[in-house]
């Protein structure tokens, strides 16, 4: 059988089920399996990743058309069943009939056979009754929310009692969207002929679609770079100005270390640190491409002292591991994660944050963000630091999107500032 966008969405889906896959990976590695074109790329990660957006609203109707709860159904089928069930519920270009026969064609090559007529029954009954869905209990409630938008009941609950029931479900429906993607231009290298949507940031374009877009000239002779907004403005908060030193210390994939070299002209010094030193590559890579000098990379583990580094910083930028709730649209698999596997992240980030303090001269900046929306991973993190380090106090900013952050702290959400989830703190250092 001719490979097709709906195998490598299988296959996609396999990838990270089996083998806990990021589901960018498992899709460049399937596209390029499958040698699949451009619009049949688009459409496996569109499915690939749908399902995945939408696993327990697939699920449900899948349940509640099945004789077999999804439970006991063998991997293999649940997988086609939701790969089916999306293409029927979701993409309208799709015919319901040409969904369910490829489903049941899918059955046959990957899964069981004998569970063809099951497969084909479900999707015959998900088609027909597609515009009259039973409705989902409890509307107005957590456990609602948590099954119509695909997140785990435990974050649902957390949100709706920290910010209301609408604001959440605002949240929730953002992560469920497709993801913009945003070019910057290099001031170091103008020129930048993207066609965009203009944005509040300067030289910064929102794109219809990034496909194709590392082929392209103006990239690889590194006049633009892919940012999310976000991002950038936590590098603008830091205010890097030619001639100063800036220590990036969880700085993979270098994105902020970009910006700051930006900002700075090429001019001065930016050490760009991470733990894994294979990462760096990538860093010192992306430098090239936009020929920035300025970028150096040191493997350092930031929790780790490092005596060369004492009051070495104008600027240190702790951009730290985190829960990634904030980017759950771009990685579907982060709302998987369990809950215990989180709890750990506050003490590692306090660790990291107390062994970066001595690297920032007096009067410098400590940078703290995150790409999460958890108190207990932001604000209550940089709290816990200043109670330890009085040397230290939060000092207001003022940025596009954002506004006027007296405070010191700002988290930004992907249905109010169309952007990823981000936390950005600023921190100052007394000169004496």
């Amino acid at each position: 059988m001719a490979d097709t966008a709906r195998n490598a969405a299988f296959r996609v889906l396999t990838r990270c089920r089996k083998n806990g896959a990021w589901s960018e990976d498992a899709v460049s590695a399937e596209v390029k399996r499958g040698q699949l074109h451009e619009k049949d790329a688009a459409l496996c990660a569109k499915i690939a990743l749908g399902v995945m957006q939408n696993t327990e609203y697939l699920d449900y109707y899948i349940d509640a058309f099945c004789t077999t709860s999804v439970q006991k159904l063998d991997p293999k089928v649940l997988d086609i069943l939701r790969l089916s069930a999306y293409q029927i519920l979701f993409l309208d270009k799709i015919p319901p009939f040409a969904a369910v026969d490829e489903g049941v064609k899918l059955c046959k090559q990957y899964a069981n056979p004998r569970a063809a007529g099951l497969v084909n029954a479900v999707l015959r009954r998900i088609a027909e009754g597609r515009d009259a869905l039973p409705e989902i209990p409890g509307e107005g409630g957590a456990q609602y929310l948590s099954v119509r938008y695909s997140h785990p009941l435990w974050l649902v609950e957390a949100l709706v009692e920290e910010h209301g029931y609408d604001f959440t479900e605002g949240f929730l429906a953002a992560n469920n969207e497709q993801p913009p993607v945003f070019a910057h231009s290099n001031p170091l290298r103008p020129g930048m002929g993207l066609p965009g949507t203009a944005t509040e940031l300067p030289g910064c374009v929102r794109l219809e679609s990034a496909a194709g877009i590392t082929e392209m000239e103006d990239f690889r002779e590194g006049r633009f770079y892919i940012q999310d907004i976000a991002a950038r403005l936590a590098a603008m908060a830091a205010d890097a100005r030619p001639g100063m030193t800036v220590l990036d210390a969880c700085a993979a994939p270098g994105g902020k270390s970009v910006a700051c070299a930006m900002a700075m002209e090429n001019r001065g010094r930016v050490i760009s640190c991470d733990i894994h030193e294979k990462k760096l590559r990538l860093i010192e890579e992306n430098a090239g491409r936009l020929g920035i000098s300025i970028i150096e990379t040191l493997a350092m583990d930031a929790r780790t002292p490092y005596d060369g580094l004492k009051d070495v910083a104008d600027i240190v930028i702790a951009d730290v591991p985190c829960s990634g709730l904030g980017v759950i649209r771009r990685k579907p698999e982060i709302r998987r994660k369990p809950q215990g596997e989180l709890e750990r992240l506050p003490e590692i980030q306090r660790e990291i944050l107390n062994g970066l303090a001595p690297y920032v001269k007096p009067g410098g900046v400590l940078l703290y963000s995150t790409c999460t929306i958890r108190k207990q991973e932001n604000e209550e993190t940089v709290d816990a630091f200043l109670q330890g380090h009085r040397e230290f106090s939060r000092e207001g900013f003022t940025l596009p999107v954002i506004g006027a952050v007296p405070g010191g702290m700002a988290t930004l959400w992907p249905h109010i500032h169309g952007t990823d989830g981000f936390f950005i703190c600023k921190l100052r250092k007394r000169h004496d």
